[in-house]
């Protein structure tokens, strides 16, 4: 079998026996007003941060989400967008469509507001999305991507983009592995299927977003996920796995690079009543602006003395002057 076919198989067990905690051991849902979540899709909640983000729902967004699932976040993203056929969802295993079938069925008696036609699930899978070019606002997966070889992760990506139009957002959730994973685990199947193997640094990571035609990425949240111990995984030091939750954008590379924001801000500290950069950067003397860390490099060799540059948060919501 590979490890496709592995995931498939998992994946269709754990859709008719549930496994509670399988990946969000440590997060809930989130609450929204007048949502209210099934506990079969609680219990469903394969993913392991979220790529339901509300800023960026506004005016009903068509949604395509890869990877069903107990269909969770497809109820959470038809929150935003009211209307039949709003969110697509896509799964190449049959169980798991069939549960998320009965589990969007459960959430109609529990919020009046949503009815069925706003969730389509559709077979297919991220290599080959059964959408027509530039169709769609936004492209969501939790927890799917991380479990791709290289070469299937770069189609993927490269398929989100093709589905998006212009400006639309790669809203995605994903563990990364703070140093690599060494080969055996990559080679174990059923690690992979389980998110625990398949995981790319840091820098791999958005550096493969980017190398599929995204020409900005927001890290929303990173957070710890899980731990690879030495003795259960056969390492000779423990390997944390953390939870990488990102929005990328479907706007063209600028010719110095992605712009890729992580938190960090620049603050003026010159005498002026402000710094201008003549690049499209304006700082306003001791406050801070979030700048993308390409634009805080620049800023940072620039003027060392006078341009302090804060510690990436990991956390970016928009605004600054990037």
């Amino acid at each position: 079998m590979s490890y496709l076919e592995t995931t498939a198989k998992f994946y269709s067990e754990v859709a008719e026996t549930p496994q509670v905690g399988l990946c969000c051991v440590q997060s809930s849902p989130l609450q929204l007003p007048g949502l209210k979540i099934p506990l079969a899709m609680q219990e469903m909640n394969y993913g392991c941060g979220t790529t339901v983000h509300p800023t960026e729902l506004a005016n009903q967004p068509t949604v395509l989400y890869v990877g069903v699932g107990g269909g969770l976040e497809a109820l959470q993203f038809a929150y935003f967008s009211r209307r039949p056929g709003a969110v697509i969802a896509v799964d190449p295993v049959a169980a798991m469509c069939e549960a998320a079938t009965r589990n969007l069925q459960a959430a109609v008696t529990e919020n009046p507001w949503f009815d069925p036609s706003f969730v389509e699930i559709r077979a297919g899978d991220a290599f080959n999305l059964p959408m027509p070019d530039a169709s769609v606002d936004v492209v969501a997966q939790n927890c799917l991507f991380n479990i791709f070889e290289p070469d299937d992760l770069t189609l993927a990506l490269k398929e989100a983009w093709r589905v998006l139009k212009p400006g639309g957002r790669l809203q995605m959730s994903d563990p990364i592995a703070t140093r690599p994973i060494p080969v055996h685990l990559q080679q174990d199947e059923r690690l992979r299927a389980m998110c625990l193997s398949g995981a790319l640094t840091y820098d791999e990571y958005t550096q493969t977003i980017v190398d599929a035609g995204f020409g900005q990425v927001e890290i929303r949240a990173r957070r710890p996920y899980r731990l690879l111990d030495c003795h259960t995984y056969n390492l000779e030091e423990n390997l944390l796995l953390e939870s990488l939750d990102s929005v990328s954008f479907k706007v063209p590379i600028p010719d110095d690079g992605a712009c890729i924001f992580t938190g960090k801000t620049a603050i003026y500290a010159g005498t002026e009543s402000f710094f201008d950069d003549s690049a499209g950067h304006v700082l306003q003397q001791g406050i801070p602006a979030a700048v993308c860390d390409k634009t805080a490099a620049k800023l940072a060799a620039l003027m060392p003395t006078e341009v302090i540059v804060t510690n990436s948060t990991w956390h970016y919501t928009g605004g600054g002057c990037c």
